[in-house]
């Protein structure tokens, strides 16, 4: 049986990451992929549990390492219970969310040391990564814009600008040093736009298989 591919989508509060994994599910089960699709934090039921923790109250609720920490945990058992799972029975898992957020928020945003990180994320994740990451590109202005046109806010969106403008630059530059793995869409674009170009990577990135 051949396994299935696992494809995140990354980037600031407000880039589309939600709508547009949904989009980029439906036009994979359109070619006959079976396909997941989940988030993070949460993604199973031991880290739904964790996510409450972390996007809901004050903003300086968790020191940043301890919240890594946190991130690492409910990602563990999304991993197992979710993701390895599906990709076992040869479906395709695409993830509003991975690994990349909790460096990059915790780490360019929050202060908390990379390399630290990076070894929390080997012991946590061992050598799994994602086949793909497109990182949804968006000026912070105009996601936080976006993001607060929404019914609600989570501690993350209700973090300053200078924290945001951290984040953008940490998202491209994880981007830089790992071509093959990242891919950056601009999401500036309309929504069938940005939806056209993460397929178009997908499809040139990966063997998606046609059925029908």
């Amino acid at each position: 049986m051949t396994r299935g591919r696992f494809i995140t989508l990354e980037g600031g509060e407000g880039a589309g990451k939600t709508v547009q994994a949904a989009r980029l599910r439906d036009a994979l089960e359109a070619r006959g992929v079976g396909t997941v699709l989940t988030r993070e934090p949460g993604g199973s039921p031991g880290a739904e549990e964790i996510r409450r923790l972390l996007v809901s109250g004050p903003v300086e609720r968790w020191e940043p390492l301890a919240e890594a920490m946190l991130h690492a945990a409910a990602r563990r058992d999304h991993v197992l219970h979710t993701i390895e799972p599906a990709l076992e029975r040869s479906d395709w898992v695409i993830s509003d969310r991975f690994v990349d957020s909790m460096i990059v928020y915790q780490g360019y945003g929050q202060g908390a040391d990379l390399e630290v990180l990076e070894r929390l994320s080997a012991l946590s994740l061992g050598g799994f990564a994602p086949d793909l990451t497109v990182v949804l590109d968006i000026p912070v202005a105009e996601g936080l814009r976006r993001a607060g046109a929404r019914a609600e806010s989570n501690r993350y969106e209700r973090m300053g600008t200078e924290f945001h403008e951290r984040v953008r630059q940490g998202f491209l530059a994880r981007a830089q040093t790992d071509p093959e793995r990242f891919a950056v869409v601009d999401a500036t674009a309309e929504p069938d736009t940005v939806g056209r170009a993460i397929l178009r990577v997908v499809l040139e990135r990966l063997t998606v298989p046609f059925d029908g």
